[in-house]
């Protein structure tokens, strides 16, 4: 992205979060999106309402914080810098206040390897962050911390963040740790799920790798 492509990147922008309000990934004012522009950051504004949200309300703030332009940012955009801090790669950041990984996260624990599409997220489980309080620099380093080798992680008592080298790549993540989530809870009501091993997930990925399989 360039900064030549901020009214495009703004479109998708809109259109990411209103999806995620559609499939229940954010409820109310709740959850955040942001994706670079350049040497830019566009993220979703404060106390924004995913269906309400136009292009232009998305506020542009520099690798610092800073607003460039009118607007009050998200009030999680320490952890949207943070991540884009540590991986140079991400293109896109989602974090989403989803029912399943609230009432997971609540727990205090990650999500294990039930399932064969937890690897996709880098490893054997889907992390859990520390708890900390909601727009701090703590919760931001805890957040960076879980998310190493991993494309999302729970937030204890809060919710999950996802980062994707693309803004579809993102949403997606974020789309399938509810997903993952949910089915474990349900899981959980059949019985004690049945976990896959390192060597099964290694499996996995290198036919993901063949089979170009996201």
């Amino acid at each position: 992205m360039t900064a030549e492509n901020e009214p495009l990147v703004r479109q998708q922008l809109t259109r990411s979060y209103r999806y995620l309000h559609e499939h229940g990934l954010t409820q109310q004012a709740s959850g955040n999106i942001s994706a670079r522009c350049g040497d830019l950051i566009l993220i979703s504004p404060s106390g924004a309402a995913g269906p309400h949200v136009e292009p232009e309300a998305f506020v542009c703030t520099d690798r610092n914080g800073r607003a460039v332009g009118g607007g009050r940012p998200s009030s999680e955009l320490f952890m949207h810098l943070a991540i884009y801090q540590a991986k140079p790669e991400s293109m896109a950041v989602v974090h989403t206040h989803s029912s399943a990984c609230v009432a997971l996260a609540s727990c205090r624990k990650p999500i294990p390897g039930f399932h064969y599409l937890i690897g996709s997220f880098g490893g054997i489980d889907i992390p859990c962050a520390d708890y900390a309080v909601f727009g701090s620099p703590t919760l931001a380093q805890n957040v960076v911390g879980a998310l190493t080798n991993r494309q999302a992680c729970l937030l204890a008592n809060h919710g999950a963040i996802a980062w994707g080298c693309s803004l579809d790549t993102a949403i997606l993540f974020a789309h399938r740790v509810e997903i993952l989530a949910y089915q474990y809870l349900l899981a959980r009501q059949a019985g004690e799920p049945v976990l896959l091993t390192p060597a099964e997930f290694e499996e996995y990925r290198d036919q993901a790798r063949k089979l170009h399989y996201d």
